[in-house]
């Protein structure tokens, strides 16, 4: 399928929010919008990126409200990927305007990213090291983490807190990935492709949302 035919549409849910979305046009592109009197977590107007002549992510508009669930659905190609690491600061847009928790993550600094989680589409485990001393280095780049020991039980590792990270099955490492996502108790997570390598029995009752944000003490997530 040619990039100029991949659709995307969004899928949003939350208490008492009433959303839209819709899918338009080629490439990676649609509207959504939802209720609410708090000012946005996240802010999308506009938003393009292209890569020479290919068109990745074509005028996406979006809002994510505190406490909401908000997905990206789409088939390959279509810039999820594209749109997530945009949100989260790591690749610059071509075009639009992107505020995340009131900031563009482009330019915010450290402050802004311990409020923030991810989970990559792609990683590896710390060499050397077992779950819980990773989750223990992770948790001091914050400045107030979760639990370590609360963590790892949280994302069923608790049976395996001493073993090697490079030791984990897959799906067990794609729950360390989220583990150290959470450690820093970030307002706002976003994870790509969150059940790869998970088997499907394991995947109701483990798969995250790809960002979620939190009001008082459970984030609020996206994808």
């Amino acid at each position: 399928m040619s990039a100029s035919h991949r659709r995307l549409t969004h899928f949003s849910r939350g208490a008492g929010v009433n959303g839209t979305a819709g899918v338009s046009g080629g490439g990676f592109s649609g509207t959504a919008a939802a209720g609410g009197f708090a000012p946005p977590v996240i802010s999308v107007r506009g938003l393009t990126k292209h890569y020479g002549d290919t068109h990745a992510v074509r005028g996406i508009d979006l809002e994510v409200r505190d406490g909401e669930i908000f997905a990206f659905l789409g088939p390959n190609g279509a810039g999820k990927t594209t749109t997530a690491e945009i949100l989260e600061g790591f690749r610059r847009p071509t075009g639009g305007r992107v505020s995340v928790l009131g900031a563009d993550p482009a330019e915010a600094g450290g402050a802004w990213r311990n409020r923030v989680g991810v989970v990559l589409q792609e990683s590896g485990p710390e060499p050397g090291l077992t779950v819980r001393e990773s989750l223990r280095l992770y948790a001091g780049y914050y400045r107030a983490p979760r639990d370590v020991e609360e963590t790892i039980a949280l994302v069923g590792l608790a049976g395996q807190a001493g073993t090697l990270g490079a030791q984990l099955s897959g799906g067990q490492r794609r729950r360390l990935d989220f583990a150290l996502a959470l450690v820093g108790d970030p307002e706002l997570i976003f994870l790509d492709e969150p059940t790869t390598g998970f088997g499907p029995w394991a995947r109701p009752s483990s798969s995250p949302p790809t960002t979620w944000t939190r009001p008082n003490t459970s984030p609020t997530g996206s994808r």
